[in-house]
């Protein structure tokens, strides 16, 4: 009796007991059965993590894609899959890998357009272009000031979708392996330039004249500058996450494009301006170079390197060589050339004469007095006389 009492009490438990497929899914139970969705569960999750992983590398690095065109592709910003760059340096008049302080040998060409462009496979095709070229440094504008369609619309105030032009010029940049020159401002009145500053603060109540020369001087504009510069190199890029003081993509930073200020021809407002707005930038972001944008012409200073500039008009626009590029915070000397334009009546023997003495003074100077590096960053010249220089 005793024994039937047993089995019919353990039979009566194996009956109340639910069978597996009655069970709640993902609970335990005897024999362990119960951790087997979750073992499915947890390789499931494994895979889908698998998948976005590769779904990301894809979107950041198929080249085919275009991700900032329209429907172009996700953007997400992953900072580690963009290729391995270190910054740019100096050491005495070279520069440098800051990294390694491998030498750093510098060929590139202006696309002063990039931001401007409203066709993202054009910027991606010209910075391939570069790159199959062997060229490693292109100069470009980084503003835009005025106007609805500008990237600065007023003063601190941004077009985000135009900001994410630039954003996508330094990631396809980085992509090709090129380092990018970013001009902060332009002297000239295309894309805004000091004028638009100028204005705005007018319209702010400044009581300023109609020169744009109180762009260089005047405390208000300075701070509408000196905002820029701060939104500029602590932007984070919408494509690749990183903020752009922390790019090396960025060769240099570029005050201002050709500055001149031809109502202080001694030069103190600009010499001040360069001073002040070098050591700003150099305070937010001591990764990159600086330099100031300048053409090259030399000042009254020193008569004797007066005989090098073009005609005697280049000594009234403020600028100095020597003086401009000697400030601290300024890592490299900056010179253009344009015998055509600054030399329209000369034979073209005489300018093919008058460029080889240019760059020979500034070379020159540099190494010996300046003790920096300089970099040619524009020059404009008919093919005659880059034949008759260089040779076909």
């Amino acid at each position: 009796m005793e024994t039937t009492a047993i089995r019919s009490r353990t039979k009566i438990r194996h009956l109340a007991r639910p069978r597996r497929s009655e069970r709640e899914p993902g609970r335990g139970g005897g024999g362990g059965g119960g951790s087997r969705p979750m073992r499915r569960e947890r390789r499931l999750y494994s895979l889908l993590g698998f998948l976005l992983l590769l779904a990301v590398v894809y979107l950041n690095w198929f080249p085919g894609r275009d991700p900032a065109a329209p429907g172009g592709g996700l953007k997400l910003p992953v900072p580690w899959l963009q290729p391995r760059m270190a910054f740019a340096g100096r050491n005495g008049t070279h520069f440098v890998d800051a990294a390694t302080g491998s030498p750093l040998y510098v060929n590139g060409w202006n696309s002063y357009w990039l931001l401007s462009s409203r066709s993202p496979a054009l910027v991606a095709e010209m910075l391939r272009r570069g790159r199959r070229m062997g060229l490693g440094v292109c100069r470009t504008w980084a503003f835009s000031d005025g106007g609805p369609d500008a990237l600065q619309i007023s003063p601190g105030r941004f077009s985000e979708a135009v900001f994410q032009v630039l954003d996508y010029v330094i990631y396809e940049a980085r992509r090709n392996n090129i380092r990018l020159i970013l001009c902060l401002v332009n002297n000239l009145d295309n894309f805004g330039g000091k004028a638009q500053y100028v204005k705005w603060a007018q319209a702010a109540g400044a009581n300023l004249t109609n020169s744009t020369d109180s762009f260089f001087y005047h405390p208000t504009i300075k701070g509408y500058y000196k905002d820029y510069v701060k939104a500029m190199l602590t932007r984070k890029n919408s494509y690749s996450g990183i903020t752009y003081c922390d790019e090396p993509a960025i060769f240099a930073w570029e005050l201002m494009n050709e500055p001149r200020c031809v109502s202080n021809s001694s030069g103190p407002h600009l010499q001040a301006w360069i001073a002040e707005m070098a050591a700003y930038v150099k305070s937010l972001d001591n990764n990159h170079l600086v330099t100031v944008g300048i053409e090259g012409f030399y000042g009254p200073g020193i008569a004797e390197r007066l005989g090098f500039n073009p005609g005697d008009w280049a000594a009234s626009l403020c600028c100095d060589f020597l003086q401009n590029s000697a400030v601290e915070h300024i890592d490299f000397a900056s010179v253009h050339a344009y015998p055509d334009s600054w030399l329209p009546k000369a034979r073209m023997e005489e300018k093919v004469r008058y460029l080889s003495s240019w760059v020979d003074s500034h070379l020159n100077d540099s190494e010996n007095i300046l003790k920096k590096p300089v970099l040619f960053s524009e020059q404009g010249s008919c093919r005659q006389a880059v034949v008759l220089l260089f040779g076909s």
